[in-house]
């Protein structure tokens, strides 16, 4: 009966594939598609939620709607997807065009004159039908760097315009527009013992299995010996014929003697699925050596959509005097797949590795409240705040709070209380909750009721109250003070030890003027206006304030021939 739910409910998927048209959207870009990422691959808290289009190893390309719509958002940010532009279809989808350099044309006019209505280089707009119409293939932005992008490319998206759910493009044809003919990659198959009492080929503690090819193509693994519950996670990568990198896989599927226990295709989710990445992989096997195996079983059930599993979790149970054959297939859109066999037999031979020992005197139970309280500090997790149950380390020491370590992932914000009544009172407003990680200090928005600091945060690790008084810097490579100057713009470098960068306004004769913020290289820039230029000298100012309120200010006049 299982295997029947589980087939319908995939085969309801297979029909709605069918359901998007294939020749609607054209390509964003003029040159022929390659790939550094795919849609639903794994990445750091997230599943990946669109394509990344490779341009050249460059920015300035030109990047173009790939059907016709209407212009229904713009967000700029330095975080993130950066500059990105979203166009909405009548056909009930949305395109979305991220890490962007600029845009062009009316919607730039449009991006440039809210900047200035605002005030501000950050900013989002959400617009009408009838505001930025365009048209198929127009030109609407040039490709870069910006945001949280690692690299020149172009980040795009589908998604359903009603519900926000992304979708896979291959979907809508651009399959079409590359060559697939690799199966995927396993590069490791690991078993889990899911019990205190589980053993697994002699040991207590999750193992590595050997396998190999046969000569039908498939791969048959060595033998798992086992008794009570266990579980089998792959690190596992998929290539294609044209971009010569690795990319995630579409499709993991794992059946136990005929009976399908796990699987998941990447076709469409949410966004409240993304975080549940942390549930899927081997969190801590990744935090420690960033390998990402993922778990084709649940310790505790939780909410990812396009899970289905059996009523057992995808975990296995042997039992005496019967054999089983568990089969994992792992598949790409094209329909290429590898296969590996891994025979399971019920064994009780004594164990010669032990589970690691777990020192820690507190427990937490993922599915109610926890409060922790020691000395000056407490910590609160709400229910749900973790996915299994586990032993924590909990202490304060020196002033410190150490609060187990991050190889425990946590699906929602948890609040940190730390009291202080030492702290003058001139320097309350400027202390905050830090995480320490390594050598530096990460700022968390803190909340504060006397002497007493609260803070929402979402890693485990250690922390500590800091107090910030130290203004943000602010230097130029190149002076230009008195100097006449003929440049296009004038790039100016921000940073700040404490808390971060939280605004910067510049101002060029008495008028706010727009500076773009990097981040990745701690650049502010302007690019002059000769709007706002006074033929002859000019008085720039530049302002820039951390989180804790503490401020710079950069002033300089400069000469400039103006013709108006």
């Amino acid at each position: 009966m299982r295997l029947i739910i589980f087939y319908f409910l995939f085969s309801i998927s297979l029909v709605a594939q069918n359901n998007f048209p294939k020749d609607y959207f054209g390509s964003p870009l003029d040159i022929p598609m390659q790939l550094s990422g795919n849609f639903g691959e794994l990445r750091p808290n997230h599943f990946h939620a669109g394509f990344d289009f490779k341009t050249q190893q460059k920015e300035g390309l030109k990047v173009f709607a790939v059907a016709e719509g209407y212009v229904s958002r713009i967000k700029i940010s330095t975080f993130g997807n950066g500059k990105t532009i979203y166009i909405t279809h009548p056909n009930g989808y949305t395109s979305v065009y991220a890490h962007l350099q600029k845009a062009v044309g009316s919607i730039q006019d449009f991006i440039t004159k809210t900047h200035y209505k605002e005030q501000a280089f950050e900013i989002e707009m959400y617009l009408k039908p009838g505001e930025i119409p365009i048209q198929k293939g127009e030109w609407i932005a040039l490709s870069g760097n910006s945001g949280a992008s690692e690299g020149p490319h172009l980040h795009f998206e589908i998604r359903d315009s009603k519900t926000e759910f992304i979708i896979n493009p291959m979907l809508f044809g651009y399959d079409n527009l590359i060559k697939d003919t690799k199966k995927p990659i396993v590069s490791a198959l690991y078993v889990y013992p899911l019990s205190p009492s589980t053993t697994v080929n002699k040991s207590r503690r999750p193992i590595l299995i050997n396998f190999s090819m046969q000569k039908e193509g498939g791969f048959i693994a060595d033998k798992v010996l086992a008794s009570g519950p266990i579980g089998f996670g792959i690190v596992a990568d998929d290539y294609d014929d044209i971009s010569f990198n690795k990319n995630g896989v579409y499709s993991v599927h794992s059946i136990l003697n005929g009976q399908v226990t796990f699987g998941y295709q990447f076709d469409t989710y949410s966004f409240d699925d993304m975080r549940y990445i942390n549930a899927l992989i081997d969190y801590s096997k990744y935090k420690k050596t960033k390998q990402r195996v993922q778990k084709l079983f649940m310790n505790s059930k939780y909410n990812l959509s396009f899970i289905k599993t059996d009523e057992a979790k995808g975990q296995i149970s042997p039992v005496p005097n019967l054999d089983g054959i568990y089969r994992i297939e792992v598949g790409d859109f094209f329909g290429n797949k590898t296969i590996i066999s891994v025979p399971i037999q019920y064994d009780t031979t004594p164990v010669l590795v032990p589970a690691e020992p777990t020192i820690s005197k507190y427990f937490v139970k993922a599915i109610k409240d926890n409060i922790f309280e020691k000395d000056n500090a407490s910590v609160f997790f709400p229910a749900g705040t973790f996915y299994d149950d586990f032993t924590m380390n909990f202490d304060v020491r020196n002033s410190i709070l150490y609060l187990h370590d991050d190889s425990v992932p946590a699906h929602t914000n948890f609040t940190i209380t730390i009291s202080d009544g030492l702290i003058p009172k001139e320097k309350q407003d400027k202390t905050y909750i830090a995480r320490i990680e390594g050598d530096r200090l990460i700022y968390n928005p803190t909340f504060r009721r006397d002497t007493t600091f609260s803070a929402k945060v979402k890693i485990l690790g250690k922390y500590k109250l800091v107090t910030d008084t130290l203004a943000p810097k602010i230097t130029i490579a190149k002076p230009i003070e008195g100097k006449w100057i003929s440049q296009d713009a004038i790039q100016l470098q921000i940073s700040d030890t404490g808390s971060g960068i939280k605004k910067y306004d510049g101002f060029l004769n008495g008028r706010w003027v727009l500076f773009e913020y990097d981040n990745k290289t701690n650049t502010i820039t302007h690019v002059f206006n000769d709007e706002f230029l006074l033929n002859g000298s000019n008085e720039l100012k530049l302002i820039v304030s951390d989180a804790m309120g503490n401020s710079a200010t950069f002033e300089t006049r400069f000469n400039r021939s103006v013709k108006k």
